[in-house]
């Protein structure tokens, strides 16, 4: 079965640096997000070996999300300084390794993933692999059809889950995740949720009601207790929702997967691009792929 790898750039970014230890370049630029983005794209194409890669990147443009509601994200502190050159940097990383960038002013890099796996889900003999470390894109879990590997703590690692992992793990359907958003809220994303409503209260009620929409309907048969807390809050939770749902359906343009066909690795191109930043060990893995 042929394969069909969507990265979520800006998150693996921001895991490997806050996850791996500070390096730098000659020229003093620091480099250990590139180092890690690096040695996980050679153990995932190694691994994985995808027919069709594609990175996706946010914009700093606002999106449709902060739009709806201003306070979306606005609890995350100021990018550091440290950081900045190396999401620029991350462009040339993809480009040596031959993967097409795609990214959307008012979209985030999730929903442009969203939109891919939509669109090719349905091939025959493709499985849809998205690689990221924001949980919020297991909602697009679908079977074996699209499966989500999930960078564990710690860089390099990565964790699968198809349809039944999530449900292992969350007690709930992928496409409930944004349900137990809508209720429980998302601190990372400043998304509100209901006060007072957290996992443990919202699993039940969504297995029992399936949707944030259900649970609203069947107010009247929720215990006292749980009611209270969700009484007023519809709207907010509705809302919660929306922003914690990806967009299917972003205008991304993309005229057949072989427009992103990965063909063989350009090693003479790696080499030297490893060799920049000083990252020999890569360099040596390269030559064996």
């Amino acid at each position: 079965m042929k394969k069909l790898l969507l990265i979520d750039s800006h998150a693996l970014i921001h895991r490997f640096f806050h996850a791996m230890p500070p390096l730098t370049a000659g020229d003093n630029m620091p480099i250990g997000a590139i180092y890690g983005l690096c040695k996980l794209l050679l153990k995932i194409i190694n691994e994985e070996k995808p027919e069709y890669v594609a990175a996706c990147f946010d914009r700093p443009e606002p999106t449709f999300r902060k739009k709806e509601y201003e306070a979306y994200k606005a609890n995350r502190a100021e990018v550091s300084s440290d950081l900045i050159p190396q999401l620029i940097e991350a462009r040339n990383t993809f480009e040596a390794f031959g993967v097409k960038i795609f990214e959307l002013a008012g979209f985030e890099a999730d929903d442009i993933i969203a939109t891919l796996a939509e669109k090719y889900k349905g091939e025959k003999d493709l499985q849809v692999v998205i690689l990221s470390g924001d949980r919020d894109l297991l909602q697009l879990v679908e079977g074996e059809k699209v499966v989500a590997d999930m960078l564990k703590s710690g860089a390099g690692e990565v964790e699968r889950y198809n349809e039944e992992k999530v449900k292992e793990k969350y007690e709930l359907r992928p496409d409930q995740i944004a349900d137990l958003k809508g209720l429980m809220g998302d601190a990372s994303d400043n998304i509100p949720g209901v006060p007072g409503v957290g996992q443990k209260t919202a699993t039940p009620l969504l297995k029992e009601f399936e949707t944030v929409e259900g649970v609203y309907e069947n107010l009247v048969i929720i215990s006292e207790k749980h009611a209270k807390r969700l009484e007023g809050f519809e709207e907010q939770a509705l809302m919660s929702k929306r922003l914690a749902t990806v967009d299917r359906n972003a205008p991304i343009k993309l005229n057949g997967l072989e427009n992103i066909k990965l063909g063989k690795l350009d090693e003479k191109k790696l080499d030297a691009y490893f060799k920049k930043f000083g990252f020999v060990s890569l360099a040596e893995q390269a030559e064996f792929l």
